[in-house]
Formats: C-alpha cells, sequence, structure tokens
C-alpha cells in the first residue's frame, strides 16, 4: 500500500484520477457499460467522454457516457480526487473510520460542508467492497457472533431481561481459511437453516477440515459429506489438535474493536454494509495492489 505522500502525488489533479479509473475499469480498451460493446468513439469536445453506436444500445444518437458512468461516483458533484482519498483512508485504517473523521480530514471543521455528504461517500465505498466469489478452500473456521450493546449497558427502559445474551442483537455468520480468506453475512437469525446455507455457498466441498463450535446448526455437516469436527466452548475447550476457531475469534474481535472504537453505533440497515469494509480490508491487509482492485469494484 502506497504512503499517504506517495498516494497525494500519483493523484495529484482530476485528470490524473479520471485517466486511473479508465485504466482500472478498462484495462483493454474503453466498453460500453450500458451494453458492453467496443464501438465506441471517444468525443473531442469533452475528455473522458464516449459515444456507443451500438444499434441495439443508443440508436441512431448512440448512449453518450463517461468515466463515471455506471459506477459509485455517478450523479455526484463531489471530485474523484477527494473520492479516491476516502476510499484510501476507509482501506488503510484497520479498524475502520468514522465519516465523521473523515469529514474532518477531508472537509476541515470550519468548512461549512455537510457531514452527510461524508457519509454518503464512505457508504458508497463500502457498498463496492464486495466479498470474493470464490469458495473457500483447505482447513476453514466457521463461527457466527452477535453485534449489539449489553444489556447491563443499555437504559433501565430499553433493556429486554433476557437470560440470553444474544437477545436483541444482530447475528453476523463468517468463515475464514486458515491460508485465504475471510467471508462474512449478516443473517436474520442463527437458525439451522441460515447456518448450513451459508456453509453451503461458502465452503467447497472437497475443504479438508470444518471447524466449528457445538452449536446445534453445523450437527448436520457431517452427515452432508464435510469433515466437520468441533470444539466444546461450554466445556472450556477451546483447542484439539488442529480444531479450533482462534482465526475467526480474531477477526470477531477486530470487528468489535472497530464498531466500539471507531463507528460507537452501527444500526441494522447499514451493518450489512460495515460487513463488507471489514473483511474486504482483512483479505487485502498484504495486497500492494489493495486500492487498485477497490477501485476496479466501483462500477455497478
Amino acid at each position: 500500500m502506497k504512503t499517504i505522500d506517495a498516494f497525494d502525488e500519483q493523484f495529484l489533479t482530476e485528470e490524473a484520477c479520471k485517466q486511473y479509473l479508465v485504466d482500472k475499469r478498462w484495462p483493454n480498451s474503453v466498453r460500453c457499460p450500458r451494453c458492453d460493446s467496443e464501438k465506441v468513439y471517444a468525443l473531442k469536445a469533452r475528455p473522458f467522454h464516449w459515444v456507443c453506436k451500438n444499434n441495439d444500445c443508443g440508436g441512431r444518437n448512440g448512449y453518450r457516457f463517461s468515466v463515471l458512468s455506471h459506477t459509485i461516483f455517478q450523479d455526484t458533484k463531489i471530485p474523484l480526487k477527494l473520492w479516491f482519498k476516502v476510499g484510501y483512508l476507509i482501506l488503510v485504517s484497520k479498524k475502520g473510520i468514522s465519516a465523521l473523521q473523515i469529514h474532518r480530514i477531508i472537509f476541515g471543521e470550519d468548512s461549512g460542508s455537510d457531514y452527510r455528504t461524508s457519509w454518503y461517500m464512505c457508504h458508497r465505498w463500502r457498498a463496492a467492497m464486495q466479498g470474493d466469489a470464490l469458495k473457500l478452500t483447505g482447513e476453514v473456521e466457521v463461527d457466527e457472533t452477535y453485534i449489539g450493546g449489553k444489556e447491563q449497558n443499555k437504559h433501565k427502559s430499553k433493556r429486554l431481561n433476557a437470560r440470553d445474551g444474544s437477545v436483541g442483537k444482530i447475528p453476523v455468520i463468517g468463515a475464514i481459511a486458515r491460508k485465504g480468506m475471510v467471508v462474512a453475512k449478516v443473517i436474520d437469525r442463527a437458525s439451522h437453516f441460515n447456518l448450513e446455507r451459508f456453509v453451503h455457498e461458502t465452503v467447497k466441498d472437497d475443504v479438508s477440515l470444518i471447524a466449528t463450535d457445538e452449536a446445534g446448526g453445523y450437527k448436520l455437516l457431517k452427515r452432508q459429506g464435510y469433515p466437520h469436527e468441533t470444539v466444546g466452548h461450554y466445556k472450556g475447550e477451546y483447542v484439539r489438535g488442529n480444531v479450533h476457531t482462534a482465526n475467526l475469534d480474531s477477526f470477531w474481535s477486530l470487528l468489535k474493536r472497530g464498531i466500539m472504537g471507531s463507528f460507537h453505533n452501527v444500526s441494522k440497515t447499514y451493518l450489512p454494509l460495515y460487513i463488507n469494509e471489514f473483511p474486504f480490508r482483512h483479505n487485502n491487509r498484504k495486497n500492494p495492489n489493495a486500492f487498485a482492485d477497490l477501485v476496479t469494484t466501483c462500477s455497478k
């Protein structure tokens, strides 16, 4: 990952940012974002604008588009230079960075600009941070966690007085390959169906191990042909040979520290966007081209 000085030097002008976006979005040649045709022509009077002459797309007058068309930057008046800086700050902040902090860094507290601009930009970047489509292989850990405040920290009128510590919290399930990537997803409840479906969608059939705790939602995995082993957390067992969920527990800890320390409060509506952010940053923590890969996800 570049230093901030090197980043600022590379993206010194708006034209440099647009050319970078062109190179990453269309590495071979510019294509129409509507019909994917290569039959496009540059508009000399308007740099970084093209017209598609495909009969099935723009018709006789053609379909005009720019480098920003069909991206998270479309229909905004925010300079691409600021968009890039926000994406960079999100990417290099290990525990996340709040929209308010970004607003202070980018615009300044006395700028008079609206904080909601920074909030909007952060969420557009998080929406672009989709997980990898490849299924996990090798030794895989699967576990769920719950996001939400503790009962004793809530106002007395909002306490649920439930013995189960997960009541009132949002369930999140995740899987991590010990020599690969992490995948996480918000679910409505930790039911047998949701847990099994997540495993089927996320883990390859030929993995060498699936390690989980003793939650009942995973009990049918071995019957379905998976090499499934469990550790009994309720019995005080956390490691048995190579059977453990320590790597995923470490990721959950980082996620919760980020939510409590950087964001303080995350609503159920926007939690899936934060769940996009943390795995993307974790999976690219050693990637020197992380920002370039992030920019390639901005098309919609």
